[in-house]
């Protein structure tokens, strides 16, 4: 009998996982290649847990609810808003779960009469409904793997269950653990996975925002992001801080924005991370507003979230201590000395005021959106909107609604009164895509035919809307061989290449010194000045992280002067930074002392650490860096 069943091909999405559980019961073996790899290796785990896939409902795994509930209580409170939302806007499509870490459910709210038909009646609260008791389902699955997870019809392990989709996204505390599970449940396949997901995770990063401040309370919580926009967002980073400046908690987005592990993040200082003494920074934040701050990962954005009853607003900050911002800058100069980069200005400039599409090309820290600004700022749409989107910033699952737009309705979970995508808001303006070689293949379609047609549809809307801007995009991708690839559209890149403009990199110009002179300027310390060996030592480093890094460097010696200095030296750079400036700084292809292949054998010994190699050559660290002058010729 067992030769007898064949796995089919079949329009029914049911059939093949019928087919495929029916080889299970018989042979004992699931089929190769008929499932997606994450539900194979789901199958396979409920396998080995013992568990038959015809399996009935099982009434009696029921825990202590009230007990649950209070065990819960933090994750309930934080997610209740969520689901009242959510369920407000779903309305009779499907149910909403909420789940704890060990996928206990704790509350099911909307299409509740699904749960008397057959293969739910075990769903209720108090059940367990974890990979190990009830096999392959969104909110268990997505537990063990930590990750979001769509089951789609057919694909649960129980075959009572396959005429039901579901999506879950795991829900994570302040230490990174997951805490519990959000769900939608629906009968028959998922027509819009994608804006299923993109709705439970925002519900997901509200969540987790609440139980910051419920764990937290008497702490200060920080959003931050490397574009202000986004404060506020499912996306943004999150951080717990002391008083002090120690960082208590952060969540998942502030460790890849800060490109750091949890471990090592949580414990620091905030002046470790930002070049900024915490108490100057922490003053600032507490007088409310936005904050920017140039750290050694670039530019971002700070907003407090929360603080805490008894701190105290302190004194601000002193100007000759924590340079402001200054003006924009003229676009003539960024340029400073460098003159072909100043014609490349003005032809961008040119063509951006005939319509022609601007493509910034540089490595990362160039200044490529400082320019795009300057751009719009001298071009006949300056007092129009200049709207950013960074392409690689934004979750691939929520791109689309953000570009677009859509209307109320448009998917379950959308906002009341719907939302105006980037490209309308920029509308009159100028939009400028940053990382467009990020953008993922299927959206590049659609940007292309708006930019062709010059007319939008937000998602759920049918009819179309005219839309005038100027664009400009940037990348540090080389789009050519993206294009050879097949991962970047040809077509497409020869819309948005209408005046190539090249940013050089910091150690491809010849004008140190005016960029010096500008960052500082930029920082208010205009009467600031670098010494002599400070001068060198920034003449002979290559500046991979370009002006950028630059503008933090000096931000950081400005934050180590005290009262009345006036001139930067080498005691006003970190020990860390002196290590990095000098482990990377340009060396010559030959040494002609004893002395300096000592110095050279010290640092190679000691791994660039100056302090280490000085201490072992008997000399102070001042010297060193003297010394070191010769080395760079």
């Amino acid at each position: 009998m067992a030769q007898n069943i064949r796995i089919t091909k079949a329009t029914d999405p049911l059939h093949e996982s019928r087919q495929a559980r029916l080889k299970l019961v018989s042979e004992g073996e699931l089929p190769q290649g008929v499932l997606r790899d994450e539900i194979d290796a789901s199958w396979r785990r409920s396998l080995g847990h013992g568990l038959s896939c015809l399996e009935g409902e099982r009434v009696d795994l029921t825990h202590d609810l009230q007990l649950l509930l209070d065990r819960n209580r933090l994750l309930i409170d934080a997610a209740t808003p969520e689901l009242e939302y959510l369920v407000s806007q779903q309305g009779k499509g499907g149910l909403i779960i909420l789940g704890d870490a060990q996928a206990n459910v704790l509350a099911i709210e909307g299409r509740t009469e699904y749960l008397k038909d057959a293969g739910l009646r075990d769903l209720r609260p108090g059940s367990c409904w974890s990979e190990a008791i009830r096999g392959t389902n969104a909110i268990g699955t997505a537990v063990v793997e930590g990750r979001p997870t769509l089951i789609n019809c057919g694909e649960h392990y129980l075959d009572r269950l396959s005429p039901f989709s579901c999506t879950s996204v795991p829900l994570r505390d302040p230490q990174g653990r997951v805490m519990g599970v959000i769900d939608l449940t629906r009968e028959g396949v998922m027509a819009q996975p994608q804006d299923n997901l993109a709705t439970l995770m925002l519900a997901a990063g509200n969540i987790e925002s609440r139980m910051f401040g419920l764990c937290y309370p008497d702490q200060l919580l920080l959003a931050f992001h490397s574009r202000p926009q986004y404060l506020g967002s499912a996306w943004h980073g999150l951080l717990a801080l002391s008083l002090d400046g120690e960082v208590l908690a952060a969540n998942e987005r502030a460790c890849e924005l800060l490109q750091m592990r949890r471990d090592a993040l949580v414990g620091r200082r905030s002046s470790d991370l930002i070049g900024e003494r915490s108490p100057q920074f922490i003053a600032r934040l507490l007088q409310g507003g936005i904050s920017s701050v140039q750290t050694a990962k670039g530019e971002f954005f700070f907003r407090a979230l929360q603080v805490p009853r008894h701190a105290s607003l302190g004194a601000p900050a002193p100007a000759a201590r924590t340079p402001a911002p200054g003006k924009p800058q003229v676009l003539e100069e960024l340029a400073g000395r460098d003159g072909r980069f100043a014609r490349a200005l003005r032809m961008a400039r040119q063509g951006l005021a005939n319509d022609l599409p601007v493509l910034l090309l540089g490595e990362t820290g160039t200044g490529k959106e400082v320019v795009a600004r300057a751009l719009h700022q001298a071009s006949p749409r300056a007092d129009k909107p200049f709207v950013a989107v960074n392409c690689a910033a934004i979750p691939e699952g929520l791109i689309e609604s953000e570009l677009f737009g859509y209307r109320e309705g448009a998917f379950t979970g959308s906002r009341r009164g719907g939302m105006v995508g980037r490209l309308m808001q920029a509308h009159g303006g100028t939009l400028f895509l940053d990382e467009i070689g990020d953008m993922p293949l299927a959206l590049q379609a659609r940007l292309l035919r708006v930019l062709q047609e010059r007319r939008v549809a937000p998602l759920g809307a049918g009819e179309e809307q005219e839309i005038d801007v100027a664009v400009i995009c940037a990348t540090h991708r080389d789009l050519r061989r993206l294009v050879q690839d097949k991962h970047f559209r040809e077509d497409l890149y020869y819309r948005i290449n209408g005046v190539s403009l090249r940013l050089p990199a910091l150690r491809e110009r010849d004008d140190l010194a005016g960029m010096i002179g500008a960052v500082l300027a930029k920082f208010g310390a205009t009467d600031v000045s670098l010494d002599k060996d400070l001068t060198e030592l920034f003449a002979g480093y290559d500046w991979p992280g370009n002006i950028r890094q630059l503008e933090m460097v000096l931000r950081s010696a400005l934050a180590m002067r005290e009262a009345g200095e006036t001139v930067l030296g080498l005691d006003h750079l970190t020990d860390s930074l002196l290590d990095d400036l000098t482990a990377t700084t340009r060396q010559p292809g030959s040494i002609r002392e004893n002395e300096l292949e000592l110095i050279r054998a010290a640092l190679d010994r000691h791994q660039g650490n100056v302090s280490a190699a000085a201490d072992a050559l008997g000399i102070s660290r001042a010297t060193l860096y003297r010394k070191l002058k010769q080395l760079r010729g």
